[in-house]
């Protein structure tokens, strides 16, 4: 007779009840906590009841299973080759004996100190850190993400303990430099641009990238200020740039966790290695010599039809290791930029934004969040001022400041430069050291310690606001 479980790698019974999970991948996905975008791909769990066994049979996987079954197969992408290629079993054997269970009770124990998870990092895959993650609650990621420091520097020093990064996003639909310039001052009044200004160009190819990276290198010339630019365009424009001479501090682009996804992105991991090298060789950096900056977002790879039947949290951890292999100053989970189809509501956001933290962190990424939502999800500024406290007690590296949290030019909603003061005032939360005492120099806070704003126009910026507005006082 046939036995109806016999093509289930994994069962668990429950009274007269067998649930079975094809595969790996499949128990993965159905563990995985509810998201719209799972059910879109049509491999999420059908009840709370499938989720919570397939959360407890999960726990009791081995975490060496996870080398020895390839999500996506070995011969088929890079980002499986380089996962298995680049593994430290040295550092792995310190948890090799543990199922994933286990994993998240040693996390959250005394033994996993700073230091140990420091240790750790190179023997910890991305499926490893997805499926811990998938059986944590919030407080649990937000706990050990906390314990996870990650240290990256170019002109300044990002993600030391105590401290709350902020990009300086001046965009502009038309890419007018004067409204470029405008944001970037009102930004820069409130302490914001300490991990990088980084303009998203509405034209987007080299000649425009060039007038921008030029614009603000003269901004950052003119004041001396410890931070880097960058514009966000594709990593061959950025290539193309250094070539012509151009003043490029970091090389940006958006990265997923299959190789399928970032073929539909136009590059692949030499493509990374060529643009990394060809910062370098610019040496542009004071104190580190971090030259990349990724974005990334779950249910990027579903979108491009290339999540080869994982879940999107799954291959949003994949894309981290793409991200490790090239030692970047900056990551960043747009958490709820794609849409409702693949993260529904602020309770959906916010899950997902302290999943995306917790997996980069342990796996040594510098994990910056941008905490959004498009107009059409079920979501709104209420949700991003929690989701924004959250991570900043779990000690993200970075959030976004754009004027008043409505970016004109990409037409989503994020933080803004005062939830990014709000921030470090409730949580005691520096700039980077370099541009905290740059700060102090311009009076730009009264007093350092307790984050009050100067109410006066520092002299050094009256000139240019005079410049800008025509003369008029």
């Amino acid at each position: 007779m046939h036995n109806p479980h016999s093509a289930f790698q994994f069962r668990h019974v429950v009274g007269e009840r067998t649930f079975g999970f094809v595969d790996l991948a499949d128990l993965m996905a159905k563990a995985t906590p509810a998201r719209s975008g799972d059910r879109l791909a049509g491999v999420a769990a059908e009840s709370a009841e499938e989720r919570a066994i397939a959360q407890m049979t999960l726990a009791d996987v081995p975490l060496k299973r996870f080398l020895e079954e390839a999500l996506v197969p070995y011969e088929e992408d890079e980002i499986t080759r380089l996962i298995l290629d680049d593994h430290d079993k040295n550092a792995f054997s310190l948890i090799s004996h543990l199922t994933v269970g286990g994993f998240r009770d040693w996390l959250l124990s005394d033994l996993a100190t700073s230091e140990v998870l420091t240790t750790l990092r190179p023997g910890v895959t991305p499926e490893m850190a997805a499926a811990v993650s998938k059986i944590m609650r919030n407080q649990d990621l937000i706990l050990v993400a906390k314990k996870c420091h990650v240290k990256t520097a170019f002109r300044n020093t990002i993600g030391l303990p105590g401290h709350l990064s902020t990009r300086l996003q001046p965009n502009h639909p038309t890419d007018d430099l004067t409204g470029i310039a405008a944001s970037m001052l009102d930004g820069l009044l409130y302490a914001c641009g300490d991990a990088v200004i980084g303009i998203n160009p509405a034209t987007d190819n080299v000649q425009q990238a060039t007038r921008l990276i030029k614009m603000m290198d003269e901004v950052i010339q003119h004041y001396e200020i410890p931070t880097q630019s960058c514009v966000l365009t594709h990593v061959t424009n950025t290539i193309e740039c250094i070539e012509q001479g151009a003043p490029v501090d970091l090389v940006f682009q958006s990265i997923g966790g299959t190789q399928a996804t970032n073929d539909s992105f136009g590059f692949n991991l030499a493509t990374l290695a060529e643009a990394q090298a060809a910062a370098l060789s610019l040496n542009r950096g004071t104190v580190g010599n971090n030259v990349m900056y990724f974005e990334t977002g779950q249910g990027s790879a579903l979108s491009a039809n290339a999540n080869h039947g994982l879940d999107q949290q799954t291959c949003e951890a994949r894309a981290y290791a793409v991200a490790r292999k090239f030692n970047p100053l900056l990551v960043n989970t747009v958490v709820g930029f794609i849409g409702p189809e693949y993260l529904y509501d602020g309770k959906e956001i916010t899950r997902a934004g302290l999943e995306d933290h917790f997996c980069g962190k342990l796996l040594g990424l510098p994990m910056g969040c941008d905490v959004c939502y498009t107009n059409h999800a079920e979501a709104d500024q209420n949700d991003m001022d929690n989701l924004l406290t959250l991570l900043g007690v779990a000690g993200c590296t970075f959030v976004m400041g754009i004027p008043g949290s409505d970016d004109i030019m990409l037409n989503y909603q994020t933080t803004s430069f005062h939830d990014a003061l709000y921030a470090r005032r409730v949580l005691g939360l520096k700039p980077a050291p370099e541009f905290d005492a740059w700060l102090a120099k311009m009076e730009i806070f009264k007093n350092n310690e307790q984050f009050t704003l100067n109410h006066k126009l520092p002299d050094a910026f009256h000139k240019s606001l005079n410049r800008m507005i025509g003369g008029r006082s």
